[in-house]
């Protein structure tokens, strides 16, 4: 096994060698291909695939170099996608850290499993990359601290895939909402529903042929292959993921958080269960969460497996105040005066739904535009990692209430537990020897 330490430390240097030369070659015969950035996508089963329309649309600034997955079934299927959507063939990596050592790179997309998030995001902020890291961010409220110092340190963009804040009528509305659109506003309601099947119970198997189960393991502790792991259900197993809240909610709550202009809660109290089913699912199917502050609250709803729709939406935030009511989504909003009567609605004019894991949009393109505009210097990033850290530790807290099973009371300036060392110890996490974190 080659460790990451290893790596870093030097055995990749030159493993592009005369491929990339050519590959290289080929980029430059792109018309503009000087004035792009180029980008590696990293994660290809799901979320990548957003990744790879966003770059597409915005071809005028970008191109993709790289497409990285350990899985080499599924870097075939979207090597062949990106060839026929852009018309050229980025480099297919099957171990990203060849990619890493490429000097053609300027930026890497993250969209791996949640437990590769931050560890893979400072490797390349390291490499002297820009990064734009799905939600959450990271896997445990200790790699945020991490992934903060470490852009600190190498001064690159960090972008979180929040992107909806990077969404022309939500910006405007929570600009109206800052302005007293709705009056004070005191009261945030964000939820998540779905209707996901159970993940089984899963039997230990040889690895297939096609994954490199040691390099998708990367920077958790090891374990034996499991059938029922990868490539989606490793979102419900603690050693991996984070549950519902961080793989939806991070979404909703932000919006919520935006729109209050709140920071680190006082308190987190978070209640639910594992009820639909009985199976390898180590993480809650239903869980309600509070954030106490002194003037505020937020409340986060998540429903994986039941899925009655609020406000006739799958997902969204309420934000109320007093003088009215704004209810937000991805498909527009609606407005509603004290008394609970429709003043306005806006819609996009396309539907989303929950059971949608891939998520190509036009927010997606933009907030992609934003990060490209931010790395050349014309935008200021709409979700940096110092705003975006601040909700997923949030609601990694709330993980960590759901399973201490109390209130956890916070220290505002840096969200770590007051007085609650066993608490705390849930703030990290193990690693792998010689894959740890280090900026």
């Amino acid at each position: 096994m080659i460790s990451r330490r290893t790596f870093v430390n030097g055995l990749a240097v030159g493993v592009a060698g005369s491929a990339l030369s050519s590959t290289a070659k080929s980029y430059a015969q792109i018309l503009g291909a000087n004035d792009r950035l180029n980008f590696a996508i990293n994660g290809l089963n799901g979320r990548g695939y957003a990744h790879l329309s966003a770059l597409k649309n915005n071809s005028k600034t970008a191109r993709i170099a790289y497409c990285c997955d350990v899985d080499s079934k599924i870097l075939a299927r979207f090597a062949g996608a990106a060839e026929r959507e852009l018309g050229y063939a980025p480099r297919a990596e099957q171990d990203f850290r060849r990619m890493l050592d490429s000097k053609d790179v300027d930026a890497i997309t993250v969209a791996t499993p949640d437990h590769w998030h931050t560890p893979l995001a400072v490797l390349g902020l390291k490499a002297g990359k820009h990064v734009y890291v799905e939600k959450p961010s990271s896997q445990n409220a200790r790699e945020g601290e991490l992934l903060l110092a470490a852009q600190e340190k190498y001064k690159k963009c960090v972008q979180v895939g929040d992107q909806q804040r990077s969404s022309d009528y939500t910006i405007a509305m929570i600009g109206k909402i800052h302005d007293g659109y709705i009056g004070e506003p005191y009261l945030a309601k964000a939820w998540y529903a779905n209707t996901r099947l159970s993940m089984g119970t899963g039997k230990h198997a040889p690895v297939p042929e096609n994954l490199n189960w040691d390099l998708w393991q990367g920077p958790a502790p090891r374990s034996e292959y499991k059938d029922n792991i990868h490539p989606y259900n490793w979102h419900w197993l603690r050693r991996y993921g984070t549950g519902e809240t961080l793989n939806n909610g991070t979404h909703e709550v932000d919006i919520c958080r935006w729109a209050l202009q709140a920071e680190y809660p006082e308190s987190v109290t978070a209640t639910g269960g594992r009820y639909q089913f009985k199976d390898d699912w180590q993480f809650y199917d239903t869980l309600v969460t509070s954030f106490g502050y002194k003037d505020k609250t937020i409340s986060w709803e998540g429903r994986c497996c039941q899925g009655m729709k609020v406000y006739d939406r799958d997902r969204g935030s309420a934000i109320m105040g007093t003088k009215g009511t704004v209810v937000i989504d991805r498909d527009g909003y609606d407005v509603y005066d004290w008394k609970g009567k429709q003043i306005d609605k806006f819609r996009t004019g396309k539907t989303t739904s929950s059971s949608d894991t891939l998520g190509i949009d036009t927010m997606t393109d933009a907030h992609f535009a934003n990060f490209i505009g931010a790395i050349k210097g014309e935008a200021k990033l709409s979700s940096p990692i110092q705003i975006a850290n601040i909700t997923v530790t949030m609601l990694l807290l709330s993980n960590i209430a759901y399973f201490m099973d109390r209130t956890l009371h916070l220290d505002t300036r840096n969200g770590h537990v007051k007085n609650d060392p066993e608490a705390m110890k849930l703030w990290g996490r193990e690693y792998e020897k010689g894959w740890e974190v280090t900026v």
